[in-house]
């Protein structure tokens, strides 16, 4: 007895499932992992790890934060750039910080927006590696330089004689100083926590800090992924002198290790010379180790 066409099609069918599964499910994952595991290919396919004295301590693809217990810079390392990836490169949560250049008005000291938040990682980098951590709009103390200004607007909008000058980001409950006590001849205010001072008209103040800061800003804003291990040689730099103080060594030798370990341009012309903090700071300890 002949079967049917309906039958043959299906058992066809499932003949070309099974083989399918083979070859995609079973042959072709071991043909990859066999070649996976050429020499030259091996460390790239298990995930760039780095091992030293046979226990691996990280992977050269992914960054993480040399800081203490506390969240505060372990000052004999290079400090890598800030990254929003959980609690800083989290595999499992990478993500950017999402904040954009127009949220420049804080909700309380402790939920601030992008530029209060690029002010206070500028001011505590500078001080970390004694240098200028000025940047424009922010203030001597690290928060946005930003005033809601009311009162009477003109045509184009500009409020040109104050009612109430409020600054925004430097709260009462911190400290009742502000960045310049008067603006437009109208004393400027701290401000409350829980008020909404959208009403005014919000006015970023750029100060006299230079266009240029000496805080590079990939010290001071995460990368798209939060998990880049690289920093800018400039990062580097301002890096060396804090180094060889907490070594003892000299910044020749810093200064080298950094060359050592500082890619250019992809092919010549695309990206930026980046520097790899994780394996650098395993050289450091490896040549140089910390006695502090």
């Amino acid at each position: 007895m002949r079967m049917s066409s309906w039958i043959r099609q299906h058992v066809a069918a499932l003949r070309v499932l099974l083989a399918l599964t083979v070859i995609t499910g079973i042959v072709y994952p071991l043909a990859v992992f066999a070649v996976a595991q050429i020499p030259g290919l091996k460390d790239k396919a298990d995930g760039s790890l780095v091992e030293v004295n046979g226990k691996t301590v990280g992977s050269s693809l992914i960054g993480q934060s040399f800081t203490d217990a506390d969240g505060n810079p372990l000052v004999q390392y290079f400090q890598s750039r800030p990254s929003a990836a959980g609690d800083g490169y989290d595999p499992l949560s990478t993500s950017a910080s999402n904040l954009g250049p127009e949220q420049i008005v804080d909700s309380g000291p402790e939920d601030t927006n992008l530029l209060t938040t690029v002010c206070a990682r500028s001011k505590a980098i500078g001080e970390l590696d004694g240098v200028d951590g000025a940047r424009p709009f922010c203030t001597p103390g690290g928060v946005g330089a930003v005033l809601s200004v009311t009162g009477p607007r003109a045509v184009d909008g500009e409020v040109d004689h104050p009612t109430k000058v409020v600054s925004v980001n430097e709260f009462c409950s911190v400290s009742p100083d502000t960045f310049i006590p008067t603006y437009k001849g109208v004393k400027v205010e701290c401000a409350a926590e829980g008020e909404d001072y959208s009403i005014g008209r919000i006015i970023p103040i750029r100060g006299n800090a230079p266009e240029i800061s000496q805080v590079p800003a990939d010290a001071v804003t995460a990368s798209g992924s939060g998990l880049d291990p690289h920093i800018s040689p400039e990062y580097a730099a301002i890096q060396v002198a804090r180094i060889a103080k907490e070594r003892n060594i000299s910044e020749a030798d810093v200064k080298d290790l950094v060359e050592a370990h500082t890619d250019g341009r992809t092919l010549g012309f695309l990206g930026a010379p980046r520097v790899n903090v994780v394996e650098l700071n395993i050289d450091l300890d490896g040549k140089y180790p910390f006695k502090g």
